[in-house]
């Protein structure tokens, strides 16, 4: 069961779409899910995580606080 979401913008879109499109991919762990969230960081689009309820202790980390959830241990 997925215990982390990145959720991250969608640029190649048309303009009849969403003004600010974004698109969310789901991963077992916070591993993989900061993987992700780097590969997109990369890409320079806005990322945000957190994780799925039930999964406890719940976090929500936004756009101004992913390098320092991507730099922690």
């Amino acid at each position: 069961m997925p215990a982390w979401f990145v959720t991250f913008e969608v640029r190649n879109v048309t303009p009849k779409k969403l003004r600010s499109p974004r698109s969310t991919r789901t991963f077992e762990s916070e591993a993989e899910a900061k993987i992700f969230a780097r590969t997109k960081l990369a890409e320079g689009v806005t990322v945000y995580a957190g994780t799925i309820s039930p999964h406890s202790p719940r976090r929500s980390i936004p756009w101004s606080g992913i390098t320092y959830w991507l730099e922690e241990a």
